[in-house]
This record gives structure tokens, sequence and C-alpha cells, in this order.
């Protein structure tokens, strides 16, 4: 129940059993539905052409009669429909906001929003961030990209909660250091490459970490490494707080999941995104906990919404109950992207797999590039680590213990190429860790 003190800490909602949040999300799916059929051309068309209706829905299950959409469906439809495309389900003067894709494998893909629709996902990031901890007396300081980014108004969430909130953005490192410096920030988000790449950075600038700053939770969403146990330990050993990792996508809102105080997964929006996890070769869907193609449908977002959207990201889920009291399904893992799965000699590797193994040893500083060649019909990963200035082992023997732990965990074999302290390109943003050298483009 809500109250003054504890304002996004809803408990009726939060710690509902299974079948309640099924009823729940079952009533909101049968109205989204119609709503879509009833107000949006392009669904319309499509569940005709399907065959399926809204009415045909007595169960969740029922999701599976619809048709999938795509990111080269987004794309498709705003050219075809200029400016938003006709999966838009509400007349423009009701579009408060948009947001956009970057752009960066196609055309940038407009999301719209309603005001209620804005209102919606600012109390979810509301009630987000207060499951992590944030509470009104914290000072936060928001490190994601503003421009057009759907990452970029997730500040307001915080701000909502009547946290103090500091709109920094992508300034430059030295910059926001002193901004952290200057109003003793208790918390921050980025990218875990960029909490990385920052605590770096105020190292070598004689900033003691611990002492000189007031840093005492780090969000982090935008790549995979925020899921992996060691990435998120390497962050925390560095600056001494606590990581929690986020997902969110562009197409539907800001944060989507993301880590309580327990740190056991991600808690999922489920009064607002309805999941399902399938075999990306069968479609059909894999078991709880099993590895699979996240597929997401919006629940309340009317402005455009998203009906079985294929995120190509690889995922795993947990309907377990978590020790905080919160029922939901957690996002367990985001294993990979379907389109940065590497496949070697049949076998499927993700970079996630060997970040893991990058951030386990601490005589490595964590950074890593894979590179993909092909050599007589054969493929050949190698891949690029680099040793610490502390290290005592051997390259040889940093290269060999890699090697056997990659193998031990991909059944992969590589080169390993051990180099000096700073030899890689540190991450500002998103980190780009894979030359695919096969077809000669770099990924």
């Amino acid at each position: 129940m809500l109250s003054p003190d504890r304002p996004y800490w809803d408990a009726a909602l939060e710690t509902q059993s299974r079948a309640d949040w099924d009823a729940l999300k079952l009533q909101l799916l049968q109205k989204h539905l119609l709503h879509a059929y009833h107000h949006s051309p392009f669904y319309r068309a499509s569940f005709d052409a399907a065959g399926v209706h809204p009415e045909l829905v007595r169960s969740l299950d029922d999701i599976r009669l619809f048709p999938f959409i795509n990111k080269s469906t987004l794309r498709e439809r705003q050219l075809a429909v200029p400016p938003f495309g006709d999966l838009v389900a509400v007349p423009e003067r009701d579009i408060v906001y948009i947001s956009a894709s970057s752009g960066s494998t196609g055309v940038p893909t407009a999301s719209p929003f309603t005001a209620q629709d804005f209102d919606d996902w600012i109390d979810y990031e509301a009630r987000q961030f207060w499951s992590s901890g944030l509470r009104p007396e914290d000072r936060y300081a928001h490190s994601l990209n503003f421009s057009l980014f759907v990452g970029g108004p997730c500040v307001l969430g915080a701000q909502k909660l009547g946290a103090l909130s500091i709109h920094a953005g992508t300034v430059p490192s030295e910059r926001l250091l002193a901004i952290l410096r200057q109003f003793q920030v208790t918390a921050i988000w980025t990218t875990p490459s960029y909490a990385w790449y920052l605590g770096e950075t105020a190292i070598k600038e004689g900033i003691d970490l611990r002492k000189d700053l007031s840093v005492r939770r780090i969000f982090v969403a935008g790549e995979p490494g925020g899921s992996i146990p060691e990435t998120r330990q390497r962050i925390e050993d560095l600056w001494g707080a606590s990581v929690y990792d986020y997902y969110g996508l562009s197409d539907i809102f800001g944060s989507c999941a993301g880590m309580c105080e327990e740190k056991d997964g991600l808690h999922w929006a489920e009064d607002h995104i309805l999941v399902e996890v399938l075999h990306p070769d069968t479609n059909e869907p894999v078991p709880e906990g099993g590895p699979g193609e996240l597929v997401l449908t919006t629940l309340k977002k009317t402005a455009r919404p998203m009906i079985r959207f294929r995120t190509g990201d690889i995922v795993s889920f947990t309907s377990d109950p978590c020790a905080c009291g919160r029922t939901s399904i957690r996002l367990q893992g985001i294993h990979g992207r379907l389109d940065d799965m590497l496949i070697i000699k049949g076998v499927n590797v993700f970079p996630s797999d060997v970040e893991a193994i990058a951030r386990r040893d601490h005589e490595l500083t964590g950074e890593y590039r894979l590179i993909v060649e092909r050599e007589n019909h054969l493929d050949r990963l190698t891949v690029e680590v680099e040793r610490t200035a502390a290290a005592t082992a051997t390259d040889a023997d940093l290269a060999g213990r890699f090697a056997h732990h990659l193998k031990a965990v991909t059944g992969v074999s590589a080169v390993v190429s051990i180099l000096p302290p700073d030899t890689l390109p540190r991450a500002t943003h998103k980190a780009k860790r894979v030359e695919d050298r096969r077809s000669g483009v770099w990924g």
C-alpha cells in the first residue's frame, strides 16, 4: 500500500500472486489489442491478414496467434507513412513526446508517447529507482545522452521520487568528475563501459573514489555487461559502490527492468509489458530459465502499441519470488544479441561469454576485443586482452589460462593475445568489442 514515507512501494501490486499477475496482464492485453486493431491501420490490416482478432484472446498464450513485428517493420512503415508510421494508434495532436533510436543500423525510428504514456513511463522509473534503494535524500547525476535517446527522460523518475537530480548528460569525463565532487553526488546512471572508464580516469587524475567522492549507487544499462556478475563486481571494487543493472529499449520506453537491492535478477515491468522468450529458429517458448529471444507486447502504451516485437536480445527469466518480496518475473541475464552472436566452427559465441572471463582474472584489466578471421576456409578467433601493470604472471601463462577458461565455457578454441595496459580503446558510451573480418565488415 502506498504511503507518504514509501511513495513508490505498492505491496498490493508488487507482491501479488502469479495468478493475479496473469489475470491483470490478460485484462490489459485484451483492451490493448482492441485499441491497436481499431485505431492503427497497420495492426488492423496485419491482424486481418493473419485471420486473428483481439476477441479471440482468452488466455495469455493466445498472444501467439498474432504476427510478429521487428525493427525492420518500424523502419519500413515509418518510411511508407511518415513521420511516425501507421502503427500509431492516436491522432498526432495527442502525441506530446518522441524518442528515437540512434539509427546506427538503419533509419532512426521514432517512438511516440501520449501524455498518459509518458506519465506511466516516468512513474515506473520512480518505482524502479525506489526498488534499487534511491531515496529523496540522494543526489543523483543522470549521465546518459539526452539527444532523443529514450534513456534521457528516465532522470525524471529520480526527480519524481524526490531525489536531487542533476541532468549531467554526456559531458566530458573531467567535467562529470568535477560535478560528482562538487555536489557530492550519491548515485549515477551510465553504461557499464563508461562506469569503468570514468573510475579509471578518476584514479589517473589522483581522485580517491571512496574519500573524495560520495557515489554509493551506480545504475548501468545499454550493454550486456551489467548483467555479468564479474563485470559488476569489478566496477563495485573500483568505486566502492553498489552496481544495479537496468534494461530498456528505445522502441518501448526507457528502462523496463531493473535490479532491486537484492540484485538477484532484474524485476520486469509486468503491468506494462508482456514477455515471451522464444527459440529464435522455431518460435516456440523455451523452458523457464532457458535462453531465448525476447519478444515484447506493450499493455498500456497507446500512442504506438507494440505487438509481439522481436527485440533480437537473447535473455532468460525466472518467476521465482525475490527475497525483496516482489513477485514480478525477473530477467536473469542478457546473454547477447542475435546480431552480435558469432558462430565459430558451428558454436555460438557471444561477447558477454568472453567478458565474464576477462573480468574474472584480476591480473587482466578487463578490457577485451574479439577478432574473427577466415583462413583456408576455417574460422579463426583471436581474443585480445590487457595485462594489468601489477600482473606477475607471464604473458604465456595469462594467455594459457584465458584460453583454457574460454574453451571450458564456450567449447571454442582461440588465440589469446596479451597486450600492455591501456592498449585497447576505452569506451565513453557503448563499447565496440568485435571485429569480424570474415566479410570485411567490423561490428
